[in-house]
């Protein structure tokens, strides 16, 4: 099978077992602070597995298009991406261990074909200070599948680490670790929980590549979570089942639910018996693309092959989604995977303007099964075409400023570095212009640069830690006065400059609102004026805020609006401000939260101020503003 066919196999035997089938969400999730992407399937999800009905019922499966770009720097070897699909099925209240268990195990073996004896599996070992029991109930489930394959399924307890020669053992197939790996929490493991915190174990799925020696420099014995590339993780069923208790014990959850995930090129990469992802389907291709570009093989270049091909197709995406490549937030890592690419290219001797030449095979793998990739090609080439144009300025100007950073000193790793963060200026014409020069290239200097290289990486792995932890925050009570306050200026927005105005991105913090929209040019003074002064009169107002679930059609009819790029189900929860008589001066699709009315907002003399209008990219504007 290839990728298409496992994505909508996953799709065909999930509505098979009484799933209904939603929309993925857009790359960049719309009012979440806590993060800049979607990294998971789940992480739309989360206010229906925190307890909200589903509109779609109990059952849903989709494919959910995800980007973790804390995942940029590993890129390069056969496993790691930083774009990717997450097949999801969830069951809100409804089935749970055993039945999940054995759907999995039937859709991996039985309709993908993956070979049940290349499957191992982890389970929880349990906590025994916090009270919760090894999920026995799991693992004696996997026993019981393992057995119709007549395959050897003795239980391994590891821990967080592997010690011991227990495994040694060539028939251990199910292996029971720590919460440190197969716990489910926004804090992580058990201890670290809040109280009021939902949590639960978790049984992860992995293929064994057993053409792949083990490296013992991670470890003596191979393992499951052993990161010398034996095994891949396909697959994890979590089971959200508990709730910490003030005294710091453990209930179980009234209603417990099921939140499964499998990457799909890991999947693909499994029933393809090849370690490899960047050799699936969806990727292959682009591959040969840069072979024929470059001239030379896979084979021979293989990581610059692969962080090119996943920069691009993750770009692509971020654009098809609405994300231009800027020197802020999401745009930044769209700007920053693009010019990674162009670096990589020059290794393979690629000179020319590329990005136009690959992001066409990007877009036909995907434009028969997500018709907005096919409808945004246009802008997708546009962009990428005027960033290579520009960045392409920026290497010349690095060539220009390497003689004056290096005609002091010498080719330091300072220098080097300078050029590399500030320029974007590869560390490979570098090395090769001083080479060309009669600079003097310092003893050190690459162990230098490798090591402010790693400062930075500590940093930008620092930086990341805490901004996507399940998807659980962004639901205190400011989070919900400046989701409410951005309904209000959304709707005085299209009243000032009209409907053309749409939503392209919000992100909300305890400190602003922000929130990017279509509009051809600067604000005057007197437009964001009156903006302020239409918002603050409706807080005043107290306009009830309340919602309803409507079909997606009757709300569209109706004029309900929302955000740019968002795919909406079958039904869609529309939320309204009306004052007394009934009137509605907003109509929204969104999620939520909100206050319960809008004077809620004023609470101590606050009023809504727009701290600052800018450019956000072409055509979008960018407003951040504040309660004060």
């Amino acid at each position: 099978m290839n990728t298409r066919d496992i994505r909508q196999a996953f799709f065909d035997f999930q509505k098979k077992h009484g799933h209904t089938q939603i929309p993925r969400a857009n790359v960049v999730p719309q009012d979440d602070p806590t993060t800049l992407f979607t990294g998971s399937g789940m992480q739309p999800l989360v206010p229906y597995l925190l307890g909200d009905n589903h509109p779609e019922g109990k059952r849903l499966v989709n494919s959910q298009t995800c980007l973790r770009a804390e995942d940029i720097d590993e890129v390069g070897d056969n496993r790691h991406t930083t774009f990717f699909e997450m097949l999801g099925n969830w069951s809100l209240g409804d089935y749970f261990k055993e039945d999940q268990l054995k759907h999995l195990f039937e859709f991996f073996v039985d309709v993908v074909g993956l070979d049940a004896g290349k499957l191992y599996v982890t389970c929880f070992m349990g906590d025994e200070q916090a009270g919760i029991p090894k999920d026995t109930q799991s693992a004696q489930t996997w026993q019981e599948l393992f057995s119709t394959k007549k395959l050897d399924n003795i239980i391994v307890d590891v821990g967080s680490e592997a010690d011991g020669g227990r495994l040694g053992m060539q028939d251990a197939r199910i292996f029971y670790y720590d919460g440190s790996k197969n716990w489910w929490s926004r804090q992580g493991e058990p201890a670290n929980m809040a109280p009021g915190e939902p949590g639960g174990p978790d049984s992860e799925v992995f293929y064994l590549f057993d053409d792949i020696e083990h490296d013992k420099s991670f470890g003596e014995y191979c393992h499951p979570n052993c990161d010398c590339g034996r095994f891949l993780e396909i697959g994890n069923s979590v089971f959200m089942q508990y709730i910490k208790r003030e005294n710091g014990g453990f209930d179980e959850l009234p209603r417990r639910n099921v939140d499964f995930g499998g990457g799909l090129e890991r999947i693909a990469a499994a029933a393809n018996d090849d370690a490899d992802v960047f050799a699936i389907s969806l990727l292959k291709p682009i591959i040969e693309q840069l072979e024929e570009l470059s001239g030379k093989k896979y084979k021979d270049a293989t990581e610059p092959m692969r962080i090119i091909a996943d920069h691009i197709r993750a770009g692509v995406w971020l654009i098809v989604d609405g994300v231009m490549p800027s020197n802020n937030e999401q745009g930044y890592v769209v700007r920053r995977l693009l010019r990674r690419a162009i670096r990589a290219a020059h290794e393979l001797g690629i000179e020319q303007n590329f990005l136009t030449q690959i992001a066409p095979v990007v877009i036909d793998a995907y434009a028969q099964d997500y018709a907005e990739v096919a409808q945004r090609r246009d802008v997708v080439l546009q962009a990428l075409e005027k960033e290579e144009k520009a960045f392409r300025q920026t290497l010349r100007k690095g060539v220009r400023e390497f003689t004056k950073l290096a005609e002091v000193n010498g080719l330091t790793g300072e220098v080097a570095f300078a050029l590399y963060d500030t320029y974007g200026f590869p560390i490979e014409l570098t090395e090769e212009e001083a080479k060309n020069s009669s600079i003097e290239i310092q003893a050190n200097w690459r162990d230098e640069f490798d090591r402010l290289m790693q400062e930075q990486k500590e940093r930008s792995r620092s930086a990341t830690k805490g901004q996507f932890k399940g998807g659980l925050g962004g639901h205190s009570d400011i989070h919900k006065k400046y989701h409410t306050a951005t309904h209000l200026m959304y709707r005085a927005l299209r009243e000032v400059l009209g409907d053309h105005v749409l939503q392209r991105g919000s992100n909300i913090t305890e400190d602003r609102l922000r929130f990017d929209f279509e509009h051809p040019e600067k604000m005057t003074d007197e437009q964001k004026q009156q903006v302020e002064a239409i918002v603050n009169e409706r807080i005043a107002m107290d306009l009830g805020v309340s919602f309803e679930e409507l079909p997606t059609d009757e709300a569209l009819e109706k004029g309900a609006y929302g955000a740019f790029g968002d795919k909406y189900g079958d039904t869609v929860k529309v939320y309204s401000m009306k004052d007394n008589s009934g009137h509605a001066y907003s109509f929204e699709i969104c999620g939520g939260p909100h206050v319960d009315k809008t004077s809620e907002l004023a609470e101590g003399g606050t009023v809504f101020e727009i701290a600052k209008e800018q450019s956000s990219s072409a055509g979008v504007r960018r407003i951040k503003a504040k309660l004060v």
